[in-house]
């Protein structure tokens, strides 16, 4: 293993230092700093191109410029990070690089998550439903959805899903045709996805149309668009409910619901997230919320689960306390979306909101004051719209993916062994055949994953969010060599380092395979 990671880390230096050296010289190439100058009509033109000359030393050899740079780059690896700066603005380029991580991450990293599950969710359940309705029609939205242009449905997202939903937010509320038709494409997506005879998929599109159309009716009635939660009674209700059908989805992923264990070791959890509702609103109207909180209850919600699955015990005890982990934190994730649901009224009629709520563009409102939850919401009404437009790109991609190596996998031999044994469908789609079919995405997802900090071109620059992609478009565009180089060393690292974590992640799913061979 130490001969394995000794030798992946000094083939990914090398990479990285060749590639950083042929793109260096090649931008150097191909950018012109005195462009501006030199098609000016100054009177001391010369003057002023000699002095831009001697500062950025244009004269010196490529190879000498490169050492330089690279001398500061080096730097970061012990706290001395030198990557140059703007010489238009003087900005340094870490600097510039910080604030445009950080920008990408937020627009992008939780569209590829939402598009990796989902994708792979929709993709397994396509190959299960081979040839059916359901399939044929995840595969015509899929190929329709991946080659849509990014730029076009970006445009139509800030139209139909911006401009038309705040508008409609002035009388919010769903009429009769709207529910039925809703309920009715729900009842009848849900039982093409379950499968079955013709009895078993009526009784699915039956049930589901009629909670479907209670829970529309439900949203009318108490102006959930107006004020989603209160912190009442009935809205620890909704929570505990939420967290039941929670609890049992998760157990049925997750063991199944013959294994009581795990089950009560969920519906207990929902049960600890129900009891501490108004303990934890008097909580957070104590502190100073801030995400290092979130993150801090987040991980004690998963140790609650963990103790309350060990609590249960059981034969194997381990799958309680996963099935409760997992149910615990998303109970806490509903408490959490439930406290900021109280302060929707308040950030809606912000008067710099102005009772439009869902961003077209920009990362944040200008000079909007308010707590923490009024920020975080900010934050998610200007992500929405961009998520939307790269979850509907990437999740085809996915669904196609998954799709595929589910169906290869479920016409293996071990499969078929597995079903002559007598295991229930659930055990061997979830134990045998889904992480087989997941090897596959191990050689894409951590890519995906992890280099999407190299932004994304379109979406920034239609929505207006300034981060890798458009500060390095901007930085070609400016011929500024040093911001260029900043962003290519960024990306080249951490792709390095996807590939390095997808090897990494193929002898977890496979013990056949071994990372020192």
């Amino acid at each position: 293993m130490i001969i394995f990671f000794a030798r992946r880390f000094l083939t990914s230096a090398l990479v990285v230092l060749t590639s950083t050296l042929i793109m260096y010289a090649m931008v150097a190439a191909s950018i012109d700093p005195l462009e501006e100058l030199r098609g000016g009509n100054m009177a001391n033109k010369e003057a002023l191109m000699e002095r831009l000359s001697q500062q950025l030393r244009l004269d010196d050899p490529v190879i000498v410029r490169y050492i330089d740079w690279l001398k500061g780059a080096l730097g970061c690896t012990y706290g001395q990070c030198d990557l140059g700066e703007d010489w238009k603005t003087h900005e340094t380029v870490t600097h510039a690089l910080s604030g445009a991580i950080v920008t990408t991450l937020q627009l992008v990293f939780a569209a590829t998550i939402l598009a990796i599950i989902g994708g792979a969710a929709v993709g397994i359940i396509s190959a299960l439903r081979q040839y059916s309705g359901f399939d044929y029609s995840i595969t015509f939205m899929s190929f329709l959805m991946y080659s849509l242009p990014v730029f076009w449905v970006a445009v139509l997202a800030k139209a139909f899903l911006a401009i038309d939903f705040n508008d409609w937010l002035r009388d919010p509320g769903f009429g009769p045709m709207t529910i039925g038709l809703v309920a009715a494409g729900s009842g009848i997506a849900l039982g093409a996805a379950l499968g079955g005879d013709w009895m078993r998929r009526a009784r699915v599109f039956g049930a589901t149309a009629v909670l479907v159309a209670g829970l529309m009716l439900y949203l009318n009635v108490t102006d959930f668009f107006i004020r989603p939660s209160q912190g009442r009674a009935v809205d620890l209700l909704v929570i505990t409910v939420l967290g039941i059908g929670l609890a049992f989805l998760v157990t049925l992923l997750s063991t199944g619901l013959r294994n009581r264990k795990a089950l009560y070791s969920a519906l207990t959890s929902v049960g600890i997230g129900a009891a501490l509702y108004f303990p934890m609103l008097e909580f957070w109207n104590s502190v100073d919320a801030s995400w290092l909180i979130v993150i801090l209850l987040a991980l004690v919600a998963l140790g609650v689960g963990i103790a309350v699955g060990y609590g249960w015990g059981g034969p194997d005890w381990g799958r309680s306390s996963r099935t409760a982990a997992f149910t615990a934190f998303l109970m806490a994730g509903l408490l959490f979306v439930d406290r900021l649901g109280q302060s929707w009224n308040a950030y809606v009629h912000n008067p710099r909101v102005k009772g439009r709520p869902l961003a077209t563009i920009g990362s944040g409102t200008p000079n909007l004051e308010g707590s923490f939850w009024i920020q975080t919401i900010d934050l998610m009404t200007h992500i929405a719209l961009p998520s939307v437009t790269l979850v509907l790109i990437s999740f085809a991609g996915y669904t196609r993916y998954s799709r595929a190596s589910t169906l290869e996998v479920l016409n293996q031999d071990y499969i078929r062994t597995a079903r002559s044994k007598g295991l229930t469908e659930r055990t061997v789609i979830m134990r045998h055949a889904f992480r087989n079919a997941m090897l596959p995405l191990a050689s894409v997802v951590p890519v995906d994953l992890i280099t999407v900090i190299g932004g994304a071109l379109l979406t920034e620059t239609v929505f207006g969010w300034h981060g890798m992609g458009k500060m390095f478009v901007d930085a070609m565009s400016g011929n500024l060599q040093d911001p260029v180089m900043g962003y290519i060393l960024v990306v080249g690292i951490f792709a390095v380092i996807a590939n390095f974590v997808a090897d990494l992640v193929y002898a977890v799913l496979d013990p056949r395979i071994r990372v020192n061979a």
